[in-house]
C-alpha cells in the first residue's frame, strides 16, 4: 500500500467531533429555498440537518455560508454545525448521503476550528446563472437552465456588466424584503460569455443581497435582447431605486458554485462551477463563440421571420 493510501485511509477513520463542517451540493427545484420554514414546507435545510441527526443520533442544527431561494441550486454549499457525537469522515459523508434524498449529495466532511463560522468566516461567494437562448424551450435540463427565447448579445451584455465591478450601492438590485442592513457590496468580477445556445453568467463577490444575481440577470438579459442600451446597466445602479430596474429574472440556472474561506480553516477549494456547465465549456473548447456560430438559424427564422 503507498504511503498516500495509508495516509487516507488514516484520514477516512479519523473521529470527528465538535465543530463540523460539510460541504453539499443540490438541486433546488423541488425545495422552497434552503432556509427551514414554519410550516413545514420542503426545504434543503430541513433534510439536510435530519440526514445529519440520524448519524449523530441526536438533535442537529446547521449554519450554511449561503442562503438560496426557492428553485435554486447549489454545487458547493458550505455548512457547520456543533455535534457530541463521535463519527469518523466516511460515516458523515456516506452516512448523511444514505439519509438524503437523491437531489442532495454531501461530498466532504471535516472537522474545523471552534472560531470557524460557514457564513461570516467566508470572504467571497461566487454564483453561475445559465441561461439557454433558443426559439424553442428546452426539454433536458430545463429546472437547470432559465430559458430566454429572445436572441441575445452576451457581448453587450459583459460589457454592460462592467459597471456593476468594484464597490457599490446595490439598492437598485436588491429585492424589496431584502433584510441585510446596507446595500453596498463588493464585486470582484461580473463575466457573460456564450458557449453555443447557453449564455453564462459568471458572478463573484464579497457577499449578495436578496435577488441580487436575479436582478443582476433581469437588467443583463434586457440590454442583450436590445430593449435597452450598455449604459442602462449604469444608470440603473445610479438610480438606487429598485424600480428602475428590469424585472427579476426566473430562479432556474441560478447556481451558488463557490464559497472561498481562509486557508488556515482547510476547506476544500470548490471547482467554480457545477459539472453541467464546466462539460458545456469544455466542449466549446473555453471559447467565446459569436451569436450566431452555433446557433440553430433555420428555427430562429422560423420563430422571427415576421417579427
Amino acid at each position: 500500500m503507498s504511503e498516500n493510501s495509508e495516509l487516507s485511509n488514516a484520514a477516512s477513520t479519523l473521529k470527528v467531533t465538535g465543530r463540523v463542517a460539510l460541504c453539499i451540493s443540490y438541486n433546488g427545484n423541488q425545495y422552497f429555498g434552503w432556509q427551514s420554514q414554519k410550516d413545514d414546507l420542503p426545504t434543503v435545510q430541513k433534510f439536510v440537518e435530519k440526514a445529519i441527526s440520524l448519524v449523530a443520533n441526536e438533535q442537529i442544527q446547521v449554519v450554511c455560508a449561503g442562503r438560496t431561494d426557492k428553485s435554486v441550486h447549489s454545487s458547493y454549499q458550505v455548512v457547520h454545525f456543533e455535534t457530541s457525537a463521535k463519527r469518523d469522515l466516511r460515516s458523515w459523508v456516506f452516512g448523511c448521503n444514505a439519509n438524503l434524498p437523491k437531489d442532495i449529495s454531501v461530498f466532504w466532511a471535516g472537522e474545523v476550528d471552534e472560531d470557524f463560522h460557514a457564513r461570516f468566516s467566508a470572504s467571497s461567494r461566487r454564483y453561475n446563472y445559465a441561461i439557454y437562448n433558443h426559439p424553442v424551450r428546452p426539454s433536458n435540463f430545463s429546472t437547470e437552465l432559465t430559458w430566454c427565447h429572445h436572441p441575445l448579445d452576451a457581448r453587450a451584455m459583459h460589457e454592460a456588466a462592467q459597471y456593476l465591478v468594484g464597490k457599490h450601492d446595490f439598492t437598485s438590485f436588491r429585492a424589496v424584503g431584502c433584510q441585510s442592513k446596507s446595500p453596498i457590496r463588493s464585486l470582484e468580477f461580473v463575466n457573460v460569455r456564450r458557449y453555443g445556445n447557453i449564455v453564462l453568467l459568471d458572478i463573484k463577490g464579497n457577499a449578495f443581497l436578496h435577488h441580487m444575481v436575479r436582478n443582476i440577470a433581469g437588467v443583463l438579459m434586457a440590454i442583450g435582447s436590445g430593449k435597452e442600451q450598455v449604459s442602462w446597466c449604469s444608470d440603473v445602479l445610479k438610480a438606487r431605486d429598485r424600480t428602475q430596474a428590469s424585472v427579476t429574472a426566473s430562479p432556474y440556472g441560478l447556481f451558488l458554485t463557490q464559497v472561498d474561506y481562509p486557508e488556515r480553516f482547510n476547506i476544500p477549494k470548490s471547482s467554480g462551477a457545477p459539472s453541467l456547465i464546466q462539460a458545456m465549456i469544455n466542449a466549446s473548447s473555453g471559447q467565446d463563440v459569436l451569436n450566431k456560430e452555433l446557433w440553430d438559424e433555420e428555427i430562429w427564422k422560423i420563430a422571427y421571420l415576421d417579427k
